[in-house]
This record gives C-alpha cells, structure tokens and sequence, in this order.
C-alpha cells in the first residue's frame, strides 16, 4: 500500500463575505484533528488558503468539508506527494485577509488578470514587450524564477504596492505578466494593478507548482528551484524536493555550503538573520535546540520550530 503523504495546496476567494467563520473554524479544527491533518488553513472574510497534508483519504475528507462549510462546488487545489507529513502542526486561524497585502482590495474573485494556461505560457512571457513580474519575496526568487523576470524584491508582500508606484507607474500601457507559487498572491497583485490602471495584465494560472507540473523540463523556461511553505523547503523542475534546507531561527533557505559560513549554528543562526538576531534570542533558540535534541534522543515526537512562513508574508 502506498503510505506516501498527500499535500493540498488550495485557496478560494468568496463572491460575498464568508459569513459564521467561528463555527467553520471550529468545524475545519475538530475534522482535522480528527484524520491526523497537519497544515495550515487561514480563513477570512474573503475566503480561504492554506496547505494540509495527511493520508489521500483524509486530505480529500477534510477537502470536501471546507467545499460543504464554505458553500464552494468545487474547491481547486493542487496535490503534491513527500515520504513524510512536511508540517509539525494542524492551525486554522482567523486573519483579516487570506494573503496580505493591505490594501483591502475589491472583487478580488471577479476582478483579476487574465489567466493563463501553462502551456501557454512560454509564449506570453517569451514575447519582448511583455513585462514579466515575479510577486514573491526576495528569498523566493533568490532561488529560482523564470527567464527574463523583474525581481520586486520585497520583504514581504505588504511592500508588493510600495513597489508597484515607484518603479511601474511608467508602464501602465504594457503587458504585464505576473506568477507566484501558487496563484493566490497574483489574485490579489493583478486585482490590485486594474485598480491603479494597468489596462493589460495576465497571470499563470496555477502557479509556478502547476507549470512545472505540467511542462516538461526540455521545454520550461524556469531557472532553479521553487521556494515552498513547509519542511520540504524548494522544490526542483520534476517537483522533488530539491536541494535546500531551512534555517531554524528565520525559516529562510540555505545550502549545504552556506552551513560552513561562520555565522551558521543549527538552530540559532545562519548568514540571513545572524546580524538581526539579539544575544538572548540566540540564547533562546540554542535552548529550545538543545531541547529538540533531547526530545529525539528519548524518542518523544519532534514538533519543530514554532513558525513557518506563510504566503502571507
């Protein structure tokens, strides 16, 4: 029997908003909890996002409750698989929006780019006059992207507008071409274009996950590998998890090599966050290691670092 772990990646904006979202968290928690789920879900007036993971059947049976709760005839997400559940947690939490960008946009699930299919992408990005922009974060794209793609290089996606007014203004008349990893931050980025008066914007459809899905690797134009929300870290070209790890301290990902750098102490710090880390927070997270490490050394369960980043960020 295959016991590999089924992920779901899934996000639904609602036409109107989500109405006794106590009651549907409650309900999302205790089926959950109830088939072994770990994950993440978050909900808000807008709808829902989030990843869970767990045997095929649960994942499933949790899926067709959040369609029933949230009254969604068919909920779209992507599946992916790993030899082991890549979160330590199962969270539904209450946000004031399902991916951040804090600009309490409008008809987020009516007014968005032009979705394109992936195996029409090649083209729309291959196309000289097309801007294409990459609205992840700088950690994101510091370790794949597509060919030929603007880099915003923001800390977070609050910054996404910030970006936008400073360095696009000019170009409002051109194509502009935008992916995430999953889709959900370009629902909210081409909703938020329209708005400033970008008359031809178009997304990809699916993400980055489902272009690599479905295009064979001869025939991508992506460059690298894809930053994802969970313990796998990145995956490569054939979806597999590639070949990044995480620092334990900020959750950003790091190489074999960048583990020799002098700033790097498993668990407490790496080159990204040494300079921005006090001495008692370094003090901390050397404690809660050396916690970890007894825990596994007595074969108690491993429940990991306390955060893991989210689309949201």
């Amino acid at each position: 029997m295959n016991k590999r772990i089924s992920i779901a990646a899934l996000y639904h904006f609602t036409h109107s908003p989500l109405r006794h979202i106590d009651e549907i968290q409650e309900k999302l928690l205790v089926a959950g909890k109830k088939h072994e789920i770990k994950g993440t879900l978050l909900l808000a007036p807008e709808g829902i996002n989030g990843t869970i993971a767990g045997s095929e059947k649960d994942v499933l049976s949790l899926i067709r409750l959040i369609e029933k709760s949230l009254e969604i005839d068919t909920l779209s997400w992507k599946r992916a698989y790993h030899d082991c559940n890549p979160f330590y947690r199962y969270k539904v939490k209450i946000k004031p929006e399902i991916v951040t960008m804090g600009q309490n946009s409008k008809k987020v699930s009516t007014v968005t780019g032009k979705h394109i299919e992936p195996k029409d992408w090649n083209a729309v990005i291959s196309d000289p006059e097309t801007i294409v922009l990459d609205t992840r974060n700088d950690y994101e794209t510091a370790i794949g992207t597509f060919r030929n793609a603007l880099d915003p290089k923001t800390k977070n996606f609050r910054d996404f507008p910030d970006y936008v007014k400073s360095q696009l203004q000019g170009a409002k008349h051109k194509k502009v071409a935008m992916f995430c990893t999953g889709g959900i931050r370009c629902e909210k980025a081409s909703n938020y274009l329209i708005e400033q008066g970008f008359t031809d914007v178009c997304q990809l459809k699916g993400g980055i996950l489902q272009y690599l899905e479905d295009i064979d690797v001869e025939d991508s134009l992506w460059q690298g590998e894809c930053f994802v929300f969970d313990n796998r870290v990145a995956v490569d070209q054939t979806l597999a998890k590639g070949r990044y790890d995480q620092c334990y301290a900020c959750r950003l990902p790091i190489t074999e090599s960048d583990k020799n750098h002098p700033h790097y102490q498993v668990g407490v710090s790496c080159h990204h966050c040494y300079q921005d880390r006090s001495t008692q927070q370094k003090a901390r997270y050397a404690q809660r290691q050396k916690q970890q490490q007894l825990a596994k050394s007595r074969g108690h369960a491993h429940i990991g670092p306390p955060k893991i980043l989210n689309q949201s960020s």
